[in-house]
This record gives C-alpha cells, sequence and structure tokens, in this order.
C-alpha cells in the first residue's frame, strides 16, 4: 500500500484536510489514531465505455487514456472505544449510524450505499467513524465515486489489516461499485486514482496493463480546460445503454468501437511524441462518434460550451466519462487557456481548477 514521505501536492491537501476538520470535534471516545486515504479524480481523452468487460475482449488492442486531476477524494476512519458504526459524508451532508457491525450487516436500504457496501465486504472487528469527502462536483463525470471507492477501499484495508496490492484494490473498488449501481462497471476511472499522472490502460485477453505515458504534466496543464456543466448524469445508465447496443449486435456501434480504438491507440503516439495537432483532430473525430453512440451523451449545454469555446482559441472537447451532462474537457491553442476558460464561464459553464494529480493513492495515520 502505498506510503512514505508524501510530495508537495499531499501535503498541500492533507493542510486542506486538517483546515476542514478542525472545525468539528469528533463527538465519539476514539481508541486509537485516524486511518486517512486520499484519491484523485481523473479526465479522460479517448477510449471510454470500451472498458467495460467483456466488450474489449470483442476489439483487439482496445486502450483508454486518462490523466489524474488534483480534485481529490478523501476517506478517514477513526476506531472508536464503543462497537457503534458511525459514517459521515462532509459533501452530501449525510449521515448514517449503526449499533454494530451485525446491524450493518443486515442492512437493505442505506444513505450511503458506498460506505455500507465497502464495510460489508471488510467486516471491520469494531466500532468505528468512517468520513468520507470529495471535492468533485455531483455527477461531474470525473470519477469522484470510483476515486472515492479506491480511498475508502485503501483506508478499510489499511484499518482491518490486510496487504492489499493496488490491483486487488482496485477489483475490490470496482466489483463493490457494480453491486451498488447494479450496471457493469468499467476498469479505467480505478488507475489515475491508484497510480496518478497519465495513463495508457491497456485491456487485453490476459488482463488489465497499465502504463504511465510520457507527456509533461505542464503541457497537459496549458492546453485544457476542464468545466462542468452542472447537469445531472447517470454514467451507468449511459454506458448501459451503449453496452446493451453493442452485445445485441448493434453494427453501428461495433464500428464506432473499432474506430474509436484505434483512435486511442493513434492518440497514445501523439500524445507521447507531443504532437498536439493529432491530439486534437483525434479527440474531435473520438467526441463525433461516442456521441452517437445511444441518445443524450451530450447536452445543449455541452454543445453551446463547445461552440463558444471554438470561437475563443478551443480546438476540441469531448463530454468527461459516459457524457449526458457533467465535465467537458477543452483542448486549447497554447495561451488560450484563460480566454476560453473566461467564454466558458460567461455561457453557463463552471470552469474547475485543472492540476494534473502527479500521485495517486495515498494513505497515513493522523
Amino acid at each position: 500500500m502505498p506510503s512514505g514521505q508524501p510530495a508537495r501536492r499531499w501535503r498541500y491537501a492533507r493542510q486542506r484536510l486538517v483546515v476542514k476538520h478542525s472545525m468539528r470535534k469528533i463527538p465519539y471516545a476514539a481508541s486509537g489514531p485516524t486511518i486517512v486515504a486520499q484519491a484523485p479524480c481523473r479526465a479522460d481523452l479517448a477510449g471510454g465505455t470500451i472498458d467495460l468487460w467483456p466488450l474489449y475482449l470483442f476489439h483487439p488492442g482496445a486502450l483508454t487514456l486518462n490523466f489524474a486531476v488534483n480534485i481529490l477524494t478523501t476517506c478517514r476512519i477513526t476506531p472508536l472505544k464503543a462497537k457503534g458504526i458511525h459514517l459521515h459524508s462532509i459533501d452530501t451532508r449525510r449521515e448514517e449510524h449503526f449499533p454494530s457491525f451485525e446491524a450493518l450487516r443486515r442492512a437493505r436500504r442505506v444513505r450511503l450505499p458506498l460506505a455500507v457496501r465497502l464495510l460489508q465486504f471488510f467486516a471491520p472487528k469494531e466500532g468505528l467513524l468512517m468520513e468520507t469527502d470529495s471535492e468533485s462536483p455531483a455527477g461531474a463525470g470525473i470519477s469522484g465515486s470510483s476515486a472515492l471507492m479506491i480511498a475508502s477501499t485503501a483506508a478499510l484495508a489499511r484499518f482491518t489489516d490486510r496487504n492489499l496490492t493496488l490491483e486487488q484494490m482496485r477489483v475490490i473498488a470496482q466489483n463493490v461499485e457494480a453491486q451498488i449501481i447494479q450496471v457493469p462497471t468499467g476498469c479505467q476511472d480505478y488507475y489515475p486514482a491508484l497510480y496518478g499522472g497519465a495513463s495508457a490502460i491497456h485491456l487485453d485477453a490476459d488482463g488489465i496493463h497499465r502504463e504511465a505515458v510520457a507527456v509533461a504534466p505542464e503541457e497537459i496543464e496549458s492546453r485544457f480546460v476542464l468545466a462542468y456543466t452542472g447537469a445531472p448524469r447517470k454514467s451507468g445508465i449511459n454506458n448501459w445503454e451503449v453496452f446493451k447496443a453493442h452485445i445485441n449486435g448493434d453494427k453501428r456501434v461495433f464500428r464506432n468501437f473499432e474506430r474509436i480504438v484505434e483512435i486511442a491507440r493513434a492518440m497514445h503516439r501523439a500524445l507521447r511524441d507531443a504532437k498536439w495537432d493529432e491530439v486534437a483532430r483525434l479527440l474531435r473525430e473520438e467526441w463525433k462518434l461516442r456521441r452517437s453512440n445511444a441518445p443524450g451523451i451530450t447536452t445543449p449545454l455541452i454543445d453551446k460550451l463547445i461552440s463558444v469555446a471554438t470561437r475563443h482559441g478551443g480546438r476540441a472537447a469531448k463530454a468527461c466519462g459516459a457524457g449526458g451532462g457533467g465535465c467537458v474537457i477543452f483542448l486549447v491553442e497554447q495561451g488560450a487557456a484563460s480566454r476560453v476558460a473566461t467564454a466558458i464561464g460567461d455561457n453557463g459553464g463552471r470552469v474547475l481548477p485543472l492540476q494534473v494529480a502527479r500521485n495517486g493513492l495515498h494513505v497515513w495515520s493522523a
């Protein structure tokens, strides 16, 4: 499990966390130090949805490209002297309380399914306070829920003395998230949370393999703008519709994915070689194909913001994740990021800070 000296980014994150929590005292008697885990969200560039098993097996050479962003998710677990289990979601302002693990294990309708499902899996033997938080806006499509799954999985693994590899954590987080949303989940969202940086995730018959993409984080930060449309989205539903169409033999969807795989492979090469004109062309083509896979992947506001950005120096754009709202990632001309961001903000978008998270999952005791 990742440990050691935290990078400067993590020190800043920890300072934010300490300030946020120093204003409220834990109203329970702690029996030991708090375990803290943080993991970053991501923006995806190409090859999304194909990471749903078994779709990628029908498209040899499939891969997906993304990069981690310094929008963090956090899980804090404090052991308690009493046997009760207390759950607090800070960003959603929800709480849930159980007198014992047995009561939590039997629970069916719950307010905080992510925490409850993971606790049911890890089965802690003592009482605890589990606090979760996410800097991602609701339904943003930047894998806030998956990043929080990774942070929570890592914190609970440490709390229950399970020595898990990163890949084991990915499998647990992905499978439990599928139990929660009741439709297939892709794998790509968990790797930026685990590793940080830019990733090419190769989807092969012998397994999933993550490769770090050799692109300077500063290049990404100067060329991309990330904006939240504020629209609600249901990533599982959009992906499920595309998944069903593919499995049911929709030839148009199959052809689209064949081309999306080709685009992702070509974009991987273009990113490594810093051929940004080619990256822009491929991003435009990827979005054109993706938006035709199923109704609802784009929205009027997404289309409007892409059009506005193009007039102010934007070169290409696509919705993050499964689309249907949430965030849009814009590739812009060198030096145009501020101009594009202002235009997006003036036309109904909310620009989010875009900094590449150099590191992934980090766990420590506080």
